[in-house]
């Protein structure tokens, strides 16, 4: 177990140098061909294509996939949502729905037949 360990490791952190070399290279290739043509920007070098990768990737999120922490973040609100809504009184979910109906249409859990 461990001499596989041993090479998997480094290929793994070799895979992840490349993957990232060959992303570098296809934004600076695709940066270079499109824009400089079409709005007169200036050509980037690769270290300026790579920033601008890792600048997409912290604002915009996970490249291809979905975001793991995003659906469970999402799930679980809900999940809170249904809960509070069962323990109200008929005149809280009044109130809610009132309040909710000026922003757009809300449907309580009940009325979606999610309970």
């Amino acid at each position: 177990m461990r001499k596989r360990m041993f090479w998997v490791a480094p290929l793994a952190i070799l895979g992840m140098v490349l993957f990232a070399a060959l992303g570098g290279y296809v934004v600076m290739w695709l940066w270079n061909w499109l824009l400089p043509g079409l709005f007169g920007w200036r050509l980037i070098t690769f270290w300026q294509a790579l920033a601008l990768l890792a600048l997409c990737r912290i604002l915009f999120g996970r490249i291809g996939g979905r975001g793991f922490g995003r659906s469970k973040v999402r799930e679980r609100m809900r999940e809170r949502m249904r809960e509070r809504w069962e323990r109200m009184t008929p005149e809280e979910r009044e109130k809610v729905r009132g309040r909710w109906g000026r922003c757009g249409g809300f449907e309580p859990p009940e009325a979606k037949g999610t309970v």
